[in-house]
Formats: structure tokens, sequence, C-alpha cells
């Protein structure tokens, strides 16, 4: 037998096939809730935003729904998905890991752009502000303003690998992962405010004041990090009034560690 090419996978992938396998191996029949995030991390020893990932990767693939306010729950199987999920096209970077390498390289850049950006460029950030504005008020998700907003801040380091890496990242958004996850924790409320954290880090930028644009854009990409792991009661009752859960059911002893955090 010919030797086969080793692909490293994901966390987020590789604990979704756990799952996935428990399912098909009936631990979950069809109908059951399975447990809350929190209770498979620990059984895993893994972080919960990891499980997160991975069990929206199985929402897309059509293995689980997600009922908010109520749980997940398992679905009939969907003809024709392939057990690896490469027909959902679920195999990119995860959301959070992407939010969190933003926040490595984007408080960096914030801060030298604060150190190098003249009044035109300051002004620019500013008309990006307005179209984010813009782009809410017509009830629009404002992310036309807000890739206008980052790049910007990126291009006053004058290093074109990093205003790739920024787009590219920035860009993930429009990945089946990144959308889904969006779709249960942003919401007008979580923008509004995203806008306000922008709005901070441009005051710093355009005061010239390194060390508060670096802290302001920390602290916005810490937010919004922390916005898409919110719990789920949370973003059920932004999005609106739902019921008390059912009982947690257990997870299943034989399912082993996928790796660490």
């Amino acid at each position: 037998m010919p030797l086969q090419t080793i692909e490293p996978r994901r966390l987020y992938r590789q604990i979704a096939d756990q799952i996935r396998a428990l399912v098909e191996a009936g631990e979950f029949a069809v109908g059951a809730r399975l447990p809350p995030e929190r209770d498979l991390a620990l059984q895993l020893g893994v972080s919960r935003p990891s499980v997160r990932e991975a069990l929206i990767a199985l929402e897309i693939e059509g293995l689980v729904e997600v009922r908010m306010g109520s749980g997940i729950y398992v679905l009939p199987p969907r003809a024709g998905t392939a057990p690896d999920g490469d027909a959902a096209g679920v195999t990119g970077e995860g959301p959070l890991e992407i939010i969190r390498a933003r926040q490595s390289i984007e408080s960096g850049l914030a801060a030298q752009a604060a150190l190098a950006m003249d009044r035109r460029q300051v002004d620019g950030l500013r008309d990006s502000l307005i179209l984010m504005r813009r782009e809410a008020a017509a009830g629009q998700v404002p992310t036309g303003g807000d890739r206008m907003l980052h790049l910007g801040i990126a291009e006053a380091s004058d290093n074109s690998v990093l205003l790739r890496i920024v787009a590219e990242l920035f860009d993930e958004r429009g990945s089946p992962l990144f959308a889904q996850l969006s779709t249960y924790f942003e919401s007008p409320e979580s923008w509004r405010a995203a806008i306000a954290e922008h709005e901070t880090v441009v005051d710093a930028i355009a005061a010239g004041d390194a060390e508060a644009a670096r802290a302001a854009m920390h602290r916005h990409l810490g937010n919004s990090y922390e916005r898409f792991n919110a719990s789920w009661s949370r973003a059920a009752l932004r999005q609106a009034g739902a019921a008390a859960p059912p009982p947690s059911p257990r997870v299943p002893r034989r399912m082993a560690a996928s790796g660490g955090p």
C-alpha cells in the first residue's frame, strides 16, 4: 500500500470529526441534544471557543441544528455530505483564532499609524467611520467601512506584507464558518459598540498617541473576540426572548481528548 500524504488538521476539525463519529456510532440519536460546550471542552481537554467552532462547522455540514436558547440538536443524515466536511468547504481557519491573530498584529500597526499618519490619512480613517455609520443606518452589516478602516491603518506601516496579511485575515469574514458564527453573535447592538470602539482608535491615532492607539485596537479586537465567544443564552436574549433549555445531557465517557486549547 503506498504512503499517503499527511495533512495537518485544525483543532476544531478534529473535534468536529469526533462528535460526528459519536453520532454515527449512536451515542447521540437523531433529535438528541448535545452536551453544553463547557462540558465537551472539559472532556476533550480543549478550549470552549474551539468546541464552538467545531459545532458551527457541523451545523454548516447539516449534522446538527443550533436552536437559540435551547441547545444544539442532532439532525437526520443529509445525503451526499462527506464525512470529513469537505463537501461543505468547512476547512478554513477558525474565526476566533483569526480574531486573536488580528489582535496581535493590528495593535502594533495602530501604534505605528499614530506616529506615521498625516492629516490626510487620518481624514481617510474618519471617512471610513462615516461609511460604517451610513451602512449601519441602512440596515447593512458595515463591513465596507470596517475593512476600509483596518486596511487604512495597515497601509500606514508602508509594509506590503503586513498590508496583505491584514487584508487576508479580514477577508476570512466571508468564509462559511465565520459567516455562520456571525449570524448568531453579531447584531445592530454589537455593531454600534464596534463603531464606537473604532472611533476611539481613530481619535488616538489622530492625537499621535501611539500607546493609546495600541491599547484601543487591542481592546476593540478583544471585545470582538468576547462578542463571538458570548454564551448562547445571551445571544438568544439579544435575538429574541427564548424559553429556558431542557436539562443538559452527559458527555459520553469514551470521548477522547483532541489536544490543547
